[in-house]
Order: structure tokens, then sequence, then C-alpha cells
């Protein structure tokens, strides 16, 4: 085998059924490879960015490792947004990137660029082989970093002629690693945790991404029925916990519900399981923390008392760590908690009652109708995306798509594609559903193209407010209203434009033409893109700037 080949036995091996990328001349003896490679499901993108925006959809529906590859030089810078996005958010991605030969490499070759030193700071790992005999154990070992511990990318940097030349390959006899049994000193701080959990008044839970990552939401759930706990979401723990259930609180942070802030701001103990206590979920750190206790769980011990000196961090599996907290029986069923929920619940309910066609009415619209039935939703950055955090009731783990930590406008679109490739993949009846702005939607709208040639059944909307709604919202509460660089007022026709593809489009503009027109793109199993044509509004609510998480802009 050549070094190409023996990449793609070992894409086989570790289960991969699809990549996303883009050719280019270094990287073309790995194509070349794949056109053997009939297992393997070679999906082309429009632009090396999406492509690494797919694999990371691809593996947020699924679980397993995404792929993408490029070429060298700006093949390869065009991922680095992609691998961002996918470090932030704790995704598992294997990118390979095309290099010039090994006898090129420091001479300023056509189409070189250091791409190990660029990517450093957003990849677990990276490697550049150079040596034939390492190519298969780099590979390997690239896949096992991406998935092992806290997920994220990894990037492969291969020359031209160890592609061409011969490598060899050999069976993997890496041994399995067993997670080890916890010692003495980490049960007593479990237990410890526990007689915490038994004492406190007004506990919560903060239900982050790594619930998701661990495969823990059942566990959560048990725990919570456990203690009576009320749960709230970071935008990252959306679906991890069914958003009806009678504990959840809903969304927090800097968008979040005033329900979930009023809890989270009046608990006595915080118990953050997988979540890393971002800036925009904790607004004025200082604030946050007065008069509150934190247990906080986390697969990597990196993030405990990085940004909350905790009072208990428990780092390991979370299947486990919540196993041994419900050992200790509870002593209450904090029934006066609850009734300061309620309360709270019931004053700052949502009225979905409007006069014309808004974006939470819109998404609560898509909830109901999805209510029972097989959808994941995939969102792009700015206001529509809180609006969906808020609205949308995302029931399943694996089928809440959104750029949390880095957010990357234009990540919607070629999410969404990755997800919907995984369902195609898998036999299954789910469908994606794509919520983008008018502004992201510019950026990598043109992934409309492959959507509509592999003729993936994504319903996609377009909030065309025209403007880059959060700019102008920022703009607004803290630039006196100075608008500048945020008013789209140059007309486009969003829907002509996904016509332009071969895809089905419309235009909506009130309450009943959105129901309707969301029907009949959920009739039939084939793109559709509905657009909203709406009134600049403002995403409520919204914490005032170093305040703390429940005190709100009041935009009237």
């Amino acid at each position: 085998m050549n070094g190409a080949q023996v990449i793609v036995k070992i894409l086989q091996e570790q289960g991969v059924d699809t990549l996303f990328g883009y050719p280019g001349g270094m990287i073309l003896p790995l194509y070349d490879a794949l056109y053997d490679a009939k297992n393997i499901n070679q999906i082309l993108t429009t632009h090396e960015q999406n492509a690494a925006h797919a694999a990371d959809g691809y593996a947020r529906a699924t679980g397993k490792v995404g792929v993408c590859i490029a070429t060298s030089g700006p093949g390869a810078t065009n991922l680095v947004t992609g691998l961002g996005t996918a470090f932030m958010d704790s995704i598992p991605v294997v990118a390979f990137t095309g290099q010039v030969d090994t006898g090129l490499l420091g001479r300023d070759s056509f189409q070189e660029i250091d791409i190990m030193d660029v990517t450093m700071p957003v990849t677990k790992h990276n490697y550049k082989v150079k040596d034939p005999k390492a190519l298969a154990a780099t590979v390997r070992e690239a896949f096992r970093l991406a998935r092992h511990g806290r997920p994220g990318p990894v990037l492969v940097d291969i020359p031209r002629d160890i592609l061409l030349n011969p490598a060899p390959f050999y069976a993997d006899d890496t041994p399995v690693k067993e997670p080890g049994t916890p010692d003495a000193d980490f049960k007593i701080c479990v237990a410890e945790a526990a007689e915490v959990i038994c004492q406190a008044k007004q506990p919560v839970i903060i239900s982050g991404g790594g619930v998701i990552n661990a495969g823990a939401s059942k566990e959560v759930v048990a725990f919570a029925e456990h203690y009576n706990l009320p749960i709230v979401f970071t935008l990252m723990g959306i679906g991890g916990v069914p958003s009806e259930h009678p504990n959840v609180l809903g969304f927090a942070g800097m968008h979040g519900t005033k329900a979930a802030n009023n809890a989270v701001a009046n608990a006595d103990l915080i118990i953050s399981l997988g979540s890393r206590f971002a800036d925009r979920q904790t607004g004025n750190l200082d604030k946050y923390t007065v008069g509150t206790k934190f247990i906080h769980v986390d697969i990597d011990p990196a993030e405990i008392d990085k940004n909350i000196a905790s009072s208990i961090g428990l780092a390991g599996n979370m299947q486990t760590i919540l196993a041994m907290l419900m050992q200790r029986e509870p002593v209450s069923r904090l029934e006066d908690w609850w009734k300061k929920i309620r309360g709270w619940r019931c004053e700052y309910a949502y009225d979905y009652h409007v006069s014309r066609l808004t974006v939470p009415w819109a998404m609560n619209c898509v909830a109901k109708a999805a209510s029972g039935k097989e959808f994941a939703f995939a969102t792009d950055v700015g206001q529509h995306q809180m609006w969906c955090a808020l609205h949308l009731k995302v029931q399943e783990p694996r089928t809440w798509f959104t750029s949390g930590g880095l957010g990357t406008m234009g990540f919607g679109l070629p999410a969404a594609m990755g997800a919907q490739v995984a369902y195609e993949n898998s036999g299954s009846e789910r469908r994606v559903v794509h919520v983008a702005g008018d502004g992201g939607i510019k950026m990598t709208g043109n992934e409309y193209y492959t959507i509509a040639r592999l003729n993936l059944p994504i319903i996609s909307i377009i909030v065309n407010n025209s403007s880059l709604g959060m700019i102008r919202q920022l703009q607004k509460v803290n630039y006196k209203e100075r608008y500048i660089a945020c008013e789209l007022d140059y007309p486009m026709d969003y829907a002509a434009y996904a016509r332009s593809f071969g895809i089905e489009a419309e235009n909506v503009d009130s309450t009943e033409g959105f129901a309707e027109a969301f029907r009949r793109a959920m009739s039939e199993r084939r793109p559709y893109v509905i657009v909203m044509n709406i009134h600049r509004s403002f995403v409520e609510p919204m914490i005032k700037g170093g305040a703390r998480i429940n005190e709100f802009v009041d935009f009237k």
C-alpha cells in the first residue's frame, strides 16, 4: 500500500462511513485512494470551512468522530474556523490536510503553510507525518485522541510524497484502557458533595454540553428526580434533558429565561454537570458567586476551579459520579424552593399571542409541529440563535446543533448538512430544521448547492430583518443607538437565491403564512427554504452589562 491507501484502510477500521472535503494538488493522492473505497461516502462541499462544520455537525448528531479533508495552503487555513468551533464546543473531529513534499518543506513552496503552528491553539493535538513508518500509528492515535476524555478536533498534516510512497500497514494492537476505580480520597469528596446537596435549601443543576458528550442524560434525570432538583441548561446543554421534563426551567445565561436565571441567582448551591462556567453563562462573576456553594463535575480536570473556585470539584466519568451521589438519600423535597420557582414560572411565562409574525412565535409554532416527531435543530449565530434556545422545545440529546463557544456565524447550514447526511446514512427518518439570520446565510449559503445536489431534506428558515440583529442590539444597549455596519437595507431576494440552487422556497410575513409554509415543508421529504420577512426587534431577556444574572435590560 501507499500512504493514502493506509489512511483509507484505517478510516474503514475506525468505522468512518462519511467524510467531507475539497480537493487540491497535495491531497489528491488521498482522493485517488478513496476512489476504490466504496463504503466511504466522500462529500464534496463548496468550501473547506463548510467541510469542517459539516464534519462537526455529523459528530454532534452521531457521537462519532467527524472527518474532513483539505489540501495544503489555503485549503488547510480555510479549515481553521471550523476546527476552532469544534475545539470550543468539545466536538470530536479529525482533519487531514495535504502538504508539500518533504523535500520542499520550509522553502516557501507553492501552497505551503505551517498549518501545525496555525492550528495548535484550536486543536487537542496536531501532527505532521514525515516518516511513512509512523503514518498508521499516527492516524489511529488521532482518532483515539479526538474521542478520549474531553472530545475535540485533531489535525494530521501529510506531505504528498508520504501519501504516494509505500507505507506499512499493521493491525492495531493498542490495548484498550479501562476506566480506573475511584480511590478512597475521591469517594470522600463525593460523600462530602452528597452531604452538601442534602443540606442545601435552594439547589440548582446546571446541565452543560458535557452531559451530552458523556451520554449521561438518563443519569442526570435520575439524579434530579432523586433529590428533586431544578435543572437549567447552558446553550450547549440544550437537549441533554428533555425540555418538557417537570424539573426543567429552561435555558440560563445572558439571554436565558427569567425563571431559570432567577433560580441560579437565588441558589445556595449550584451543581454544574459538564459546564465550564463561561462568561455568557455567569454574567458578572463576582456577583454570580456571592453566597453560593459549587459542586463542579467535569471530565476535564483543567476546568475545575478555572472560572469558578469550586467548593467541591469532581473530575471523572459523569455516570459513575452521579451513581455515587445517589447512594445518599435526600432529607428534603425542597417544597419551599419549588414554591418560589413555580412563582417565577407563572410570572415570567411567555405570551405567544402576537399581532404580527415574530421569531419567538415561529419557533413555538415549529416546536408544536415537531412535537412527537423525529426532528433535530441547527442554528447559526445571532438573535435567532437565542430565540431558538428560548422557544424551541428540544427533547433528545444530539438533536440541537449550535456554535456555543466560538459563536461562528455561518455554522448552521453546513452543520445541518453534516447532521442530515448522518441521518440519511443510518436510514433514520429524522429531519433537520435549520435556522439562520440574513447575515449568517450570506456567509455559507453556497452550501445550498450541496444540499440540493444530494437532495437532503433540510427545512431551512431564514430570518430576514435586514440587519445584523445582535450587533444592532448591542449598539442599542452599549453604544447609545449609534447604529453602524449593522443595517442591511440593500434588498436581497433570499427565496430566489435558494431557488437558484433548485430548492423550493417561499417568502412569508404573517403567522398564518409561516404556519402554512412549515406544513408544506414537512409534507415532502426534500429541501425547503422559508424566508421570514420580519420587523427589527430585540432578544429579551438580556442581562445588563456587569450585573447579576437576574438583572435585566429594559428595552421599553
